[in-house]
């Protein structure tokens, strides 16, 4: 879990995806507060702290919408996040890569199944 929490590219479960948002949410809180003082050196750092907050929610969210399939472009949809969040990602290798849960054979052997006639 978390491997290259700052890449782009992969594929990640639902857990992952939640724990980003879990560590995102309370750091954005501070930082947020810490914006709402005047002084111009603690908003400068702020904002330097905030970018690469950003980027770690930006690159797993788009590892999850590679999970479903779909172009990290997909998480600028308003509440595409509860998808991501709530639904199931593909049960076999996609063009963004493997399976994270690592079930690819027994989804390959469930949807190439031939029919069974007795």
């Amino acid at each position: 879990m978390f491997k290259a929490p700052f890449s782009f590219k992969g594929r990640i479960r639902r857990l992952e995806y939640g724990l980003s948002w879990l560590i995102y949410i309370p750091f954005a809180i501070i930082l947020n507060v810490l914006a709402a003082s005047s002084d111009i050196t603690t908003i400068l750092i702020m904002f330097v702290l905030y970018i690469p907050l950003v980027w770690f929610v930006w690159a797993q969210g788009a590892k999850r919408c590679h999970d479903k399939g779909r172009s990290g472009w997909f998480q600028i949809i308003p509440f595409y996040c509860l998808v991501l969040l709530f639904s199931d990602g593909e049960p076999y290798e996609n063009d963004y890569g493997a399976n994270p849960k690592g079930k690819e054979e027994q989804a390959a052997d469930f949807f190439n199944q031939e029919p069974v006639m007795e």
